[in-house]
């Protein structure tokens, strides 16, 4: 086992041991495939659009018909129209246009349209004031994607955009992974669930809710096996059979060194634990481990340590445990606006609001950042990442941010 691995170390570790579970993909319809793992490629059944079709409102014509050969403006009869859904059906007259709207067919022969704006149309006839060139605002077939070509790789994770690219190439279902199975409990005798009454130095489990929701947002299924006493006897027999038919577990409190923290003696009991303690703030005792193929993760009690921890580290490797492919969170520069003060050792994750403005990303931590304090999350939008081997930070500094979202969560 070792000791005060960087967060970097650690979820090259992580990531190391882990490997997809040996499992028979599953089939299902696109609409219940959003944010799940794609289990193998898939390629075009059809060119998309499947015909020539136009980008723009206007006439299509022929470039290289005689009238073009002159200077414009040209007049041009016009042979019929191409709705969307709706084509011209005849082979285009020489000489002649088609007027098209966009998205609709070009009718065989034409190998330009011409935009309405470039023109002015009269009774049956339309005056171009553009001499068109082959392939003007025309889409030719497989101009999205060809027969053939990948649409998705395997361990693409789908969203929107992928559920709708393999619509409009005519899939209606999808082969995914099956969703990682994971157990979730807290440990502590001082723990309640809501709205139970208090006791004295008792606390209510918020733990629980946050990663459970926060392990939703994956390809996970989650077990909640409620609150477990500080009793090595129940946590060991919680744990085995957690272990025995989940991918994952994942606990809360217990890893410490205190008189009452059993997790991680129990998990090296069971099975085994690769490190434990990781140069972080929040969130130095943070365990894994494996009972048989089992990932085992114990998270800090304190509620930030176990969300910050959670991001970092252990929703990485659910991902990749769901088969997705390894990505990197997204990190952006911001202009540090108020004093951050730090001791060298640890790399640090403030939660923190950024802004933008002509001048670029500004952030500033949200109120006091004690590894307690739920209230640290309200109106934070991101992490502020204070590199291990920094002092204080100045107002002014340029720091890196982990944004919580996007425009599509």
């Amino acid at each position: 086992m070792r000791e005060f691995l960087g967060v970097d170390e650690a979820l090259t570790l992580l990531q190391s041991r882990v490997a997809v579970p040996s499992r028979n993909g599953e089939r299902v319809t696109l609409r219940e495939a959003r944010g799940r793992i794609a289990a193998a490629a898939v390629v075009a059944p059809i060119d998309l659009p499947p015909f020539p079709a136009s980008a723009m409102d206007g006439y299509a014509v022929c470039s290289r018909d005689p009238i073009f050969a002159a200077a414009p403006p040209y007049r041009l009869p016009v042979q019929g129209t191409s709705l969307a859904g709706s084509p011209w059906p005849s082979e285009l007259a020489v000489d002649h246009a088609v007027r098209i709207f966009t998205g609709a067919a070009v009718p065989p022969r034409s190998d330009a349209i011409v935009i309405q704006e470039e023109t002015q149309a009269t009774s049956g006839y339309v005056q171009i004031t553009r001499r068109p060139g082959p392939g003007d605002y025309l889409r030719p077939p497989g101009h999205d994607v060809a027969a053939g070509a990948p649409l998705i790789d395997a361990g693409a994770q789908l969203g929107p955009f992928e559920l709708a690219w393999l619509t409009a190439c005519g899939q209606a279902d999808v082969v995914v992974v099956p969703r990682v199975k994971l157990a979730l409990f807290s440990t502590g005798d001082e723990l309640r669930d809501a709205p139970a009454a208090l006791g004295t130095g008792q606390i209510y489990d918020s733990n629980r809710m946050v990663l459970a929701e926060l392990s939703r947002a994956l390809p996970v299924d989650v077990d909640d096996l409620g609150i477990v006493p500080d009793d090595p006897g129940t946590i060991e027999a919680t744990l085995a059979a957690a272990a025995a038919d989940h991918d994952a577990v994942i606990t809360s409190g217990g890893v410490s060194v205190g008189d009452a923290d059993h997790v991680r003696a129990v998990i090296e009991r069971l099975g085994s634990l690769e490190f434990w303690k990781i140069a972080i703030r929040p969130g130095k005792p943070f365990a894994y481990g494996r009972i048989g193929s089992c990932h085992l993760f114990g998270l800090p009690g304190n509620p930030v340590s176990a969300i910050v921890t959670f991001l970092l580290l252990v929703k990485p490797v659910l991902l990749q445990l769901a088969g997705a492919r390894t990505q990197d969170p997204l990190r952006v520069a911001a202009t540090l606006q108020t004093r951050i003060e730090h001791t060298a050792g640890r790399t640090e994750y403030q939660r923190g609001r950024y802004t933008m403005d002509a001048r670029g990303l500004a952030v500033s931590p949200t109120s006091d950042q004690s590894s307690n304090r739920l209230g640290s999350f309200y109106e934070a939008n991101c992490l502020i990442e204070v590199p291990r081997a920094c002092g204080d930070l100045a107002p002014h500094t340029t720091v890196m941010v982990l944004p919580f979202g996007g425009l599509l969560n």
